[in-house]
């Protein structure tokens, strides 16, 4: 693409894109898991060698989850969306390298203590 100058202009992709693009290889969903934004990882067993075809990404992951962060605190670590995140760490499910627990269902968000508690507890404040 040429510029008004007459020099060619190579910056004409956002590399903002580009990023999460390259980092999950075109993947825009996780092969398993659903993981919401607030899903927990915790990464199980011991570290993968450098043998184990992990990128960069997968390993800082990885590093990050030695004590359970949810979905939004890995893409916050990591200046990745969300998105890219749920692919990454569904590759590293599949690997058995993390465990997740998603987020418990509306049913148990019915408990009248739960609420009392909140409610005490903005009170004091």
């Amino acid at each position: 693409m040429t510029v008004p100058d007459g020099s060619a202009d190579e910056h004409w992709v956002d590399p903002e894109i580009v990023r999460p693009y390259v980092v999950t290889r075109g993947r825009t969903m996780p092969a398993h898991g659903k993981f919401d934004l607030i899903s927990m990882a915790l990464a199980i067993g011991p570290p993968p060698g450098p043998d184990a075809g992990l990128d960069p990404e997968h390993l800082r992951i990885l590093q990050i989850c030695r004590e359970p962060k949810s979905v939004a605190e890995i893409a916050a670590h990591l200046d990745l969306p969300a998105g890219t995140i749920r692919v990454l760490l569904g590759d590293l499910f599949d690997r058995e390298l993390v465990s997740a627990q998603e987020p418990r269902s509306e049913v148990d968000m019915h408990d009248m203590k739960m609420y009392r508690a909140v409610l005490d507890g903005l009170r004091s404040l």
